[in-house]
C-alpha cells in the first residue's frame, strides 16, 4: 500500500508528462508535483489530431480555449474521413462526431442507435444505388459543415444534434501543446520543473526507491509517473514489467512524418482529419492553422523505410491530396522517421510506479487515439488517488480498467483493416486473408464477440465509440444487423416499415434542407479562424 501520497514525481515531459502534471495540480493543488524532463530527449510530437474525450479533459481542467488554441496553432475537427480503406480507389466515407440525430422519426417514439442503423440499412436494401455517404448525411447535421469546409458554433441550434462545445475537437501542434501546458498551466499553478537526465533508478521492495540525476541530485517521491515514452524507463526498465505486443491485430510499426506548407490555405484547411489507405498502410492529413501535418503509417515487414518514404512522397504528389505537391515542393520537406512500439504493458500500475502515455502502451495513430489513452488513464488515476492511500485493490482496478479500455479501442482500430477488401499488395492480402488466423490473444471468434458487445454498447449509447462502429462498418459495406429482425417497436415492425420509411424520407429532406441552408450562411473554417486569431 502507498500511504499518504503527498509527493508525485513525473519522469518525462511532452504531451503525456505535462497532461499528467496539469491534471494532478488541478485536482490536488495541495500535493507536491514535480516534472523531471530531460533536455536531451526529443519529443515525438506527431499526435496532432484529437477525438471527443479531450474536450471532457479540457473542460475538467478549466482550460481557456482561446489562449490554448492560438498558442498551439490549432484548428477545429468535426469528423474523420477514410479514403480507399474498403478497396483501392473505392472512395471515401466519414465518421462525424456526436450521436446520430433521430428527429426524423418524430419526437415521441424512442429510437436507439441500433434502430437508426437498421432503418438506414433497410432503405439501402431498397435503393441499391444509395451512396454509402448518405448514412452520415442522414443522421449527422454536422456533415453539412464538413462537406463544405464550413464551421459554426450553432448558436441558434439549427444544426440538430451538433454541440460544438463537445463535438468540435482539435487539430494542433503536439509539441506546442506540451509547451503550453508547461508554461501556461502547470508551472503557474505550482508544478516544479527540473531539467535534468535520470541516470540511475534505484529500486527496493516498494518499487522505485529514488532517482539519481545527472546534476548529482537524488529525488524521492511517494508515487512516480513514468512518461518516458517508448523507452519506459521506470515501468518496463527498472521494474521489468513485460510489454505485450499487439502486432497480431495491429500490423503497423513505423511512420514517416512531414510538415507541409499550405498552397491554398482556405481550400486545404478542412474541418476533418483525412486518412488515406495506400500500398502498405495509410497516410494522414491534418490541417492546422498555419500548415498541414502529414504522415505515412506502415509496416516494415513488407517494405523498407526508404521504399516507404518513396511511397509517401508519391502520395503527397497525388490527387489524394486536396492540392497535389510538386516534386520540388516534396523534395524541400524535412521527413521524420518514427519507430512505433504497438501494444500494452502487462500491468500499468505496479508498486509505486504508474505509466501514462507511450511508456504504458500505444495502439497506432489511426482514430487519433494517442492522447485519448492519456487523458482516460489520468481520470482513472485520479479515481485511485481520491481514495487517499493506494492499495493493491486500487492498482488492480486501475490495471484492469485501463486494459479493457485499451483493448476495446485496439480492436476497434483493427476492424479498419479486418473489414477491408483490398488485395492490391501483399500487405493488404495478408491483412484481409490471413492476419487474423495468426492471432495470439484475440482470435476471429473473439473479434466477432467484440463486435456483438459493441452492438450492445451502441444500443445503450454509453460508449466512446458509439458513432464509430456504425460509421466504419457502413463505410466498409459491412452491415451489422439483419434488417428482417426488427425489435418489437410499433414504429419499426416489418409490416409497417414501408409507410414509416416514406414519412422518414420526407422528414430527412426537410431537415437536410434546413441544415444545408444554415451551413451556406456559415463561414469557411479558414474565415472563422482568421477572425478568431485576428489575422488580416
Amino acid at each position: 500500500m502507498i500511504k499518504n501520497v503527498n509527493k508525485i514525481v513525473i519522469v518525462g515531459g511532452g504531451s503525456a508528462g505535462w497532461m499528467t502534471a496539469s491534471t494532478l495540480i488541478k485536482f490536488y493543488p495541495e500535493k507536491e508535483i514535480v516534472v523531471i524532463e530531460s533536455p536531451n530527449v526529443p519529443i515525438v510530437g506527431v499526435g496532432e489530431s484529437t477525438i471527443g474525450g479531450l474536450k471532457t479533459w479540457t473542460h475538467a481542467l478549466g482550460i481557456n480555449e482561446d489562449d490554448f488554441m492560438e498558442y498551439t496553432d490549432a484548428s477545429y475537427k468535426l469528423s474523420i474521413k477514410f479514403t480507399d480503406f474498403y478497396d483501392k480507389d473505392s472512395g471515401s466515407f466519414h465518421y462525424p462526431f456526436g450521436i446520430p440525430f433521430t428527429g426524423h422519426f418524430g419526437p415521441n417514439p424512442p429510437i436507439s442507435h441500433e434502430q437508426v442503423l437498421k432503418v438506414w440499412q433497410y432503405k439501402k436494401g431498397k435503393e441499391k444505388d444509395l451512396p454509402i455517404e448518405d448514412y452520415c448525411r442522414t443522421y449527422w447535421s454536422v456533415m453539412s459543415l464538413v462537406d463544405n469546409n464550413k464551421f459554426s458554433l450553432n448558436e441558434k441550434g439549427i444544426l440538430d444534434g451538433y454541440y460544438p462545445e463537445i463535438n468540435a475537437v482539435y487539430h494542433f501542434d503536439a509539441t506546442k501543446f506540451g509547451a503550453w501546458l508547461k508554461d501556461r498551466y502547470s508551472k503557474p499553478r505550482g508544478v516544479k520543473h527540473i531539467s535534468a537526465e535520470v541516470i540511475n533508478v534505484n529500486t527496493d521492495e516498494s518499487g522505485v526507491a529514488n532517482l539519481v540525476l545527472d546534476n548529482g541530485d537524488s529525488v524521492t517521491a511517494d508515487l512516480y509517473v513514468d512518461c518516458t515514452g517508448w523507452k519506459s524507463l521506470l515501468l518496463n526498465g527498472a521494474l521489468e514489467v513485460p510489454f505485450v505486443s499487439y502486432d497480431h491485430i495491429l500490423p503497423n510499426n513505423r511512420a514517416w512524418a512531414a510538415q507541409v506548407p499550405y498552397v491554398d490555405k482556405e481550400k486545404e484547411l478542412e474541418p476533418f482529419t483525412n486518412c488515406t489507405a495506400i500500398e502498405n498502410g495509410w497516410c494522414w492529413n491534418i490541417p492546422l492553422w498555419s500548415r498541414l501535418g502529414t504522415g505515412y503509417v506502415y509496416s516494415d515487414k513488407y517494405i523498407t523505410p526508404e521504399e516507404a518514404k518513396e511511397q509517401y512522397k508519391t502520395y503527397l504528389m497525388s490527387d489524394k491530396m486536396v492540392i497535389p505537391r510538386t516534386q520540388e515542393q516534396v523534395d524541400s520537406l524535412e521527413f521524420k522517421d518514427i519507430k512505433m512500439r504497438i501494444g500494452l504493458s502487462e500491468r500499468l500500475f505496479v508498486k509505486n510506479v504508474v505509466a501514462i502515455g507511450l511508456s504504458g502502451g500505444f495502439i497506432e495513430p489511426l482514430e487519433s487515439n494517442g492522447l485519448f489513452t492519456i487523458h482516460q488513464f489520468l481520470f482513472k488515476l485520479v479515481d485511485a488517488l481520491n481514495r487517499g492511500s493506494v492499495s493493491q485493490w486500487d492498482r488492480d482496478v486501475y490495471n484492469v480498467g485501463c486494459k479493457i479500455m485499451f483493448d476495446s479501442f485496439a480492436q476497434f482500430v483493427s476492424l479498419h483493416y479486418a473489414l477491408s477488401h483490398r488485395i492490391d499488395t501483399q500487405y493488404w492480402k495478408d491483412i484481409t486473408n490471413k492476419m487474423f488466423k495468426d492471432m495470439q490473444n484475440v482470435d476471429v471468434a473473439q473479434l466477432s464477440g467484440f463486435y456483438e458487445l459493441a452492438k450492445l454498447k451502441l444500443t445503450s449509447g454509453s460508449h466512446e465509440l458509439t458513432g464509430g462502429i456504425n460509421c466504419i462498418a457502413t463505410g466498409m459495406q459491412f452491415y451489422i444487423y439483419n434488417v428482417l429482425e426488427f425489435v418489437d417497436n410499433p414504429v419499426l415492425k416489418t409490416n409497417t416499415l414501408d409507410p414509416v420509411l416514406k414519412e422518414f424520407d420526407k422528414n430527412v429532406l426537410l431537415f437536410k434542407s434546413k441544415w444545408e441552408t444554415e451551413a451556406a450562411l456559415a463561414p469557411t473554417l479558414y474565415e472563422y479562424l482568421k477572425t478568431k486569431y485576428n489575422e488580416a
